[in-house]
């Protein structure tokens, strides 16, 4: 029975991978294909469509606007997060379950629905859809993540440390600069990482709020609106190894830091 429970598992561990890399791996192939339209079988190679999205300056700058969108909303929802998660941690006050209710709130709510509420809203305020109201709504999307992933790490954080320092007269600001902080890293290094892909990945609230110029996920859907085509393979495929490149980088790193702290 148990030897029949090990087999049942692993086909099942086996089905999901292939449902999650068989698709990821044929787009990857269609990216070679030497042909404009896509599907098998794929007669001859090239890499035409590869050097084709490195020399197309529309797609270059759309990466870099892209990047930059990730990078700045990343570091507003670090520091946010960060300190949310040193008010919620290991304090107790009147509405501090409300607060932490709202503060997840937003990954609770499906994209679509928060991209409709953040259009409205930006109107409201009189924000102009463009590169600001994108940074603001996958800011606030993101802070959640960081809230919980920091307060994961904050819960394993030994207060004797932090009354050693009060103790040595150390006001509560220097001790979280000199303590509590330097612990965080692994966990804010973590938090940015996967705060930098999920908004470089964001196509909804992308959409609802973009102005004239598109991030890559919107590029990539004008492009498909057009017809499929091995050129948008390319570019995805290229996304892909560069988004996984830094995540498979940032998991060894952050795993190095925790094993020296």
């Amino acid at each position: 029975m148990f030897r029949g429970n090990r087999i049942f598992l692993a086909c099942i561990y086996w089905a999901f991978v292939l449902y999650v890399f068989v698709p990821l791996i044929l787009m990857v192939l269609m990216g070679f294909k030497d042909s404009k339209f896509i599907g098998f079988p794929i007669r001859s190679w090239t890499l035409d469509w590869y050097t084709g999205v490195f020399a197309d300056a529309e797609v270059i700058s759309t990466f870099g606007y892209s990047v930059a969108i990730a990078v700045l909303s990343t570091l507003i929802s670090i520091f946010v997060g960060t300190w949310i998660a040193v008010l919620l941690e290991g304090r107790k006050f009147t509405g501090r379950g409300v607060t932490f209710g709202l503060t997840v709130l937003p990954a609770l709510v499906p994209g679509i629905i928060s991209a409709i509420a953040f259009r409205i809203y930006a109107r409201y305020l009189g924000i102009e859809p463009g590169m600001g109201a994108i940074i603001w709504a996958h800011a606030v999307h993101n802070v959640p993540f960081v809230v919980l992933v920091v307060m994961a790490r904050l819960s394993t954080l030994p207060k004797s440390q932090i009354e050693a320092a009060r103790d040595l007269g150390a006001d509560p600001l220097v001790a979280f600069m000199r303590i509590t902080l330097p612990y965080l890293v692994p966990a804010i290094l973590g938090a940015s990482i996967f705060c930098l892909l999920l908004s470089f990945d964001d196509f909804v609230r992308s959409f609802f709020l973009g102005g004239y110029d598109p991030t890559l996920p919107v590029l990539i859907f004008a492009k498909l609106r057009s017809g499929m085509s091995p050129e948008i393979n390319a570019i995805a495929t290229v996304a892909l190894v560069l988004t996984a490149a830094i995540g498979i980088w940032a998991e060894r790193f952050t795993r190095r830091m925790n094993k020296e702290n």
